[in-house]
């Protein structure tokens, strides 16, 4: 080891920055198995906050994928009746509440006020609690619903007498099931016979839907007399947005009389969902904290063991001519170096554990990109930090101390 001083001046030499990372990464290089320990330590602080951030963030992922199932943007506009007129709006009431901004999906449905049974034979009275409602060949869409079988109404099944009934209409109608290639199964709506084309999952936001037999809007008004004129428009918007779109959907499918329609509040659901979000981002702050403190606590006790065990190769350094800020940068870098190795090491395996915990569960794969680069940015701030005692009282080591304690 030469001495670290200008033969000409006398002068202490300024390392240049690649001099000092390769003086830092010696101690690493010669206790190679007390490096892997001292990284594994601040691997598994940054592995830890990963894991606490994506798992959690897997699992919010998919919570908040059903409660967006539950309708949380849904509104339902409802036409009230006065003393003097039906409850109904404007035919085109749907067509103007989808020209606003903010809504994604616009449908309705209108009461046809005709009975349904299983047979010409039968009396409809026995049927009377499924309601037969004309339908929007969008308004799975609105309503977020799904098939349980058999298809639902598109454009060309619209003009035809085909129906589609909700998952309490079937059940109390005796038809649970539409199965390709058997017979088909009929209604009798009206004086008319139509078949069920498809039979919908529950639809908990609308159970008046499930208490329902859809028939085609254009079939409707062809085979059923109906008007054209709606009775409740379903509303999709995006969430933020929400309430905007409530405060004016009256004025929109009613312009003549906006007291009349009636308006439901944002779901609870959407409530639900941003309570959540706020619950989530509070606990993965707290815990990915107390990770970054856990693995910074043990970068500075492995470097100040490192201090105590390297005086004498301190104090040699000493002797040659290093000065004390030399010194401090030999062990600040090397504190460095090793919390960056261990982010390295923590954030790989977070990720691995993250992707295995949230395939075993069922969950989206989430790890959010801050909570890498805070891995990573941790690491070396904790490093720096973890370093700073350690590298200061080596430099206050005399070569005359260092040497006789060694």
């Amino acid at each position: 080891m030469t001495a670290l001083r200008d033969t000409d001046s006398g002068r202490p030499v300024r390392l240049a920055p690649l001099d000092m990372l390769s003086l830092g990464l010696m101690g690493i290089r010669t206790r190679r198995m007390r490096a892997a320990l001292s990284a594994l330590g601040i691997a598994i602080g940054i592995a830890t906050m990963v894991v606490v951030t994506g798992i959690p963030a897997s699992s919010q992922k998919a919570l908040l994928t059903e409660l967006a199932k539950l309708g949380p943007n849904v509104l339902v506009a409802s036409a009230s009746s006065a003393a003097d007129q039906e409850a109904s709006f404007t035919p085109d009431a749907a067509a103007m509440v989808a020209r606003i901004a903010p809504v994604t999906v616009a449908s309705a449905v209108a009461n046809t006020h005709k009975g349904i049974s299983r047979s010409d034979r039968n009396e409809t009275d026995n049927f009377a609690g499924v309601t037969v409602l004309a339908s929007k060949d969008n308004l799975l869409q609105a309503i977020n619903g799904r098939i349980g079988s058999g298809r639902f109404l598109d454009r060309a099944m619209s003009r035809l007498p085909t129906a589609v009934l909700g998952s309490v209409a079937a059940t109390r109608l005796g038809i649970e099931r539409i199965t390709l290639g058997e017979p088909p199964r009929l209604v009798f709506i009206g004086g008319r016979w139509f078949t069920v084309i498809g039979i919908l999952q529950p639809t908990p936001l609308t159970p008046d839907i499930d208490r329902s037999a859809l028939v085609g809007w254009d079939a409707a008004r062809t085979q059923l007399g109906f008007d054209g004129r709606p009775t409740v428009v379903y509303v999709q918007a995006h969430e933020a947005k929400v309430e905007a779109v409530r405060n004016v959907l009256a004025a929109t499918v009613n312009p003549e009389a906006p007291g009349r329609a009636q308006i439901s509040k944002p779901s609870d659901a959407l409530a639900a969902k941003r309570a959540t979000e706020t619950a989530f981002s509070s606990l993965l702050l707290g815990l990915a904290a107390v990770a970054l403190l856990v693995g910074g606590i043990g970068v500075a006790n492995t470097m100040v063991i490192s201090v105590l065990e390297r005086r004498r190769e301190i104090g040699l350094r000493r002797a040659l001519g290093a000065n004390r800020g030399q010194i401090r940068g030999q062990f600040l870098t090397e504190s460095v170096a090793l919390s960056t190795l261990g982010g390295l090491t923590g954030v790989l395996l977070g990720v691995l554990a993250t992707a295995g915990y949230a395939a075993y569960q069922g969950w989206p794969f989430v790890v959010p990109a801050n909570a890498v680069a805070s891995g990573l940015g941790g690491a070396v701030v904790v490093g720096m930090i973890a370093g700073v005692y350690p590298s200061i009282r080596a430099s206050r080591l005399t070569p005359t101390e260092a040497l006789a304690s060694s």
